[in-house]
C-alpha cells in the first residue's frame, strides 16, 4: 500500500481522515509542521501524498510547504491542503506555491479519496513524464557524442575531403555564372540584381545527422544522392523582381538543370518566412572528367534575410520556448517586410520611368 502522511494540529481531524483513508493507504500522522518536517526529512521518498493543514502553532502549512520546495520534495510528493478556509485568496496563494489540490472542512469522505487518488495518479505520471525525458535527453546526449565522433571519423576519410573539394567547386561555379549575369544586367540596366552571395558547406556533423534522420547509412554514395544542399548559396537581392529575373537567367543557362523550386515568397511558410529556393544541378571540370554536382541556391531580399536571420538567433539560437504572442509578433513583422520590400520597388519603378522619360526628351530634343 502506499504511505501518505496526515499533518493536521486537531486529532479529531487526523483521525476522521485516517478513518477515510485506511483501507487505501498506509497512513501517516504528524500533529504539527516540525513533527511532518522530521517525518518527510527521513521518509519523503516513501510519501505517496501530504495532506497539509495550514493553520498549526509555530511551523504552519505555508512554512511546510516552503520547506518542501527548497529541499526539492515537493517536486516528488503531491500536496493537499487540508482547511477550513473558504476564501479564494487562501486557494489562490496555496496553487501558486504549487500544491496539488484543496480540500475543505468538513471532510466529505467520497471528495476526499477522490481528490487524494487523483493527486496521485497524476503526480505519479508527471514524474514517470519527467524520468521519460531524462532518459531520453540522456540517450540524446550518447547519441550525440557518437555522431560528432563519427562525424570527426568521417571528416578525416580521403574519399569525404575528395567530395567536399568537389562541392566546393559546384560553389564557385555558380558564384561565377551569378557575378557573370550581375555585370550583364548592370550594363543592361545600369543596376545590380544582387547586393552579396554568401556560401557554405555543411559540416560533417550535420551531415551525419541528417542521413541518420533520413534512415540512410553513411557513405559517399548516401550524401551524393539523398543531401540536396550540401553545397548552398545564398543570394541577397534588392527587390523581389530581381530575385525571379536572376533566377531565371540562372536557370535557362543550357549546362544549369533545376531539380527542384520551393517558392516561400508567394507561398510564405506559417511563421512569415520568405525566401525563393532552387536546388540545381551544375556541371564542375576536373582534370579527368565532368561531374555534375548538386547545389542549394536561396534567393531572398535583404529585408526578408534579415527578419529569417533575427527569427533564428531569437527563437533557435536561445532556445526560446515557442509561444503564441511570439509566433504572432514574428509574422507580423514579415508581413511588414513584405509590404516595405515592395513600396520600394514601387518608387523604384517610378525612378527608372521618370529617368526614362527624361532621357527621352532630352534625345528629341
Amino acid at each position: 500500500m502506499q504511505k501518505i502522511l496526515i499533518v493536521d494540529d486537531e486529532e479529531v481531524n487526523r483521525e476522521l481522515l485516517q478513518e477515510i483513508l485506511k483501507d487505501d493507504y498506509e497512513v501517516e500522522t504528524a500533529e504539527d509542521g516540525e513533527q511532518a518536517l522530521h517525518k518527510l526529512q527521513s521518509h519523503y521518498n516513501e510519501m505517496a501524498a501530504v495532506l497539509l493543514d495550514l493553520k498549526m502553532p509555530n511551523i504552519d502549512g505555508f512554512a511546510v510547504i516552503m520547506k518542501m520546495k527548497k529541499k526539492g520534495w515537493a517536486n516528488r510528493v503531491p500536496v493537499l491542503i487540508i482547511s477550513s478556509d473558504q476564501t479564494v485568496e487562501a486557494e489562490n496563494q496555496c496553487f501558486e506555491l504549487g500544491v496539488s489540490d484543496f480540500i475543505h472542512k468538513p471532510f466529505e469522505t467520497s471528495i476526499v479519496r477522490n481528490r487524494v487518488k487523483n493527486a496521485i495518479e497524476l503526480f505519479n505520471y508527471k514524474n514517470q513524464l519527467e524520468r521519460k525525458v531524462e532518459e531520453q535527453t540522456e540517450t540524446l546526449k550518447k547519441q550525440s557524442e557518437i555522431i560528432k565522433i563519427q562525424a570527426e571519423k568521417l571528416s578525416e576519410a580521403k574519399p569525404f575531403n575528395k567530395l567536399m573539394m568537389e562541392y566546393n567547386a559546384v560553389i564557385m561555379e555558380i558564384e561565377t555564372k551569378l557575378k557573370v549575369l550581375n555585370a550583364e544586367f548592370s550594363e543592361e540596366y545600369n543596376r545590380n540584381p544582387f547586393e552579396s552571395i554568401k556560401s557554405r558547406l555543411k559540416t560533417p556533423e550535420s551531415i551525419y545527422k541528417k542521413l541518420e534522420k533520413k534512415g540512410y547509412p553513411v557513405t559517399i554514395e548516401n550524401i551524393r544522392e539523398h543531401i540536396a544542399d550540401v553545397a548552398g548559396l545564398r543570394v541577397i537581392c534588392s527587390f523581389p523582381d530581381d530575385i525571379y529575373r536572376l533566377a531565371e537567367f540562372l536557370t535557362k543557362q543550357d549546362d544549369v538543370v533545376l531539380l527542384k523550386k520551393k517558392d516561400y515568397i508567394k507561398s510564405p511558410k506559417p511563421n512569415g518566412y520568405r525566401s525563393l529556393h532552387l536546388i540545381l544541378s551544375v556541371p564542375i571540370f576536373l582534370p579527368d572528367e565532368k561531374k555534375y554536382m548538386k547545389a542549394e541556391v536561396q534567393f531572398r531580399t535583404i529585408a526578408m534575410d534579415f527578419w529569417a536571420s533575427l527569427e533564428h538567433k531569437l527563437k533557435y539560437k536561445k532556445k526560446i520556448d515557442d509561444t503564441d504572442e511570439i509566433e504572432q509578433q514574428l509574422k507580423a513583422c514579415a508581413d511588414s517586410i513584405e509590404d516595405l520590400d515592395y513600396q520600394m520597388q514601387e518608387i523604384r519603378d517610378k525612378i527608372d520611368t521618370h529617368a526614362c522619360a527624361k532621357e527621352d526628351w532630352s534625345i528629341s530634343l
